[in-house]
């Protein structure tokens, strides 16, 4: 039985590689997705702390000016609150930069996802071609093999025939 190798094994293997190329570049960009999505959690809290502290340091300086406290320390209380109202200003603007960052890799992780499904499609194409490939020289092998047999087998029948030997189906 001769052993024939599958002609298409190099494409194959090619679409193999690419297939694990883009299951990395999608998991990539799950990870990077759910960092980014993470970071915004993160920031959500950070700015919720801030409007805390806002409302804390206001009631204090109510408390304070409200039992008589001096101008100074208004003033104080009132800076403290301007830079509050900045720092809350500034956790916004990263909010929305970050809702950007997420919308983008939300985009990556959708083509990222496509690139796999097709590579995953054209690795199934190549493998069933394959399998098509393999059923097809094995049912050939098995037809040259029957032809052979039968060849064998008049052969022989003529032989023993030549000789005077008769048949078993002769009877």
């Amino acid at each position: 039985m001769m052993k024939t190798r599958y002609r298409l094994e190099a494409m194959l293997r090619i679409k193999l590689r690419d297939k694990k190329r883009a299951e990395i570049l999608l998991a990539k960009a799950i990870t990077f997705f759910n960092e980014a999505k993470k970071k915004l959690e993160e920031l959500k809290e950070e700015k919720k702390k801030i409007c805390l502290e806002q409302k804390e340091s206001r009631k204090k300086m109510d408390v304070e000016m409200n039992a008589g406290g001096k101008v100074g320390k208004g003033c104080f209380h009132v800076n403290y609150l301007r830079k509050l109202k900045e720092d809350e200003a500034a956790k916004e603007e990263e909010i929305k930069e970050q809702e950007g960052v997420i919308e983008e890799a939300k985009e990556k992780v959708a083509k990222a996802r496509r690139a796999y499904i097709d590579a995953a499609k054209q690795m199934q194409i190549m493998d069933k071609h394959k399998e098509l490939w393999t059923r097809k020289i094995k049912k050939e092998i098995s037809r040259r093999e029957e032809k052979e047999m039968d060849e064998l087998g008049q052969t022989i029948h003529g032989i023993k025939r030549w000789r005077g030997e008769k048949s078993v189906f002769e009877g």
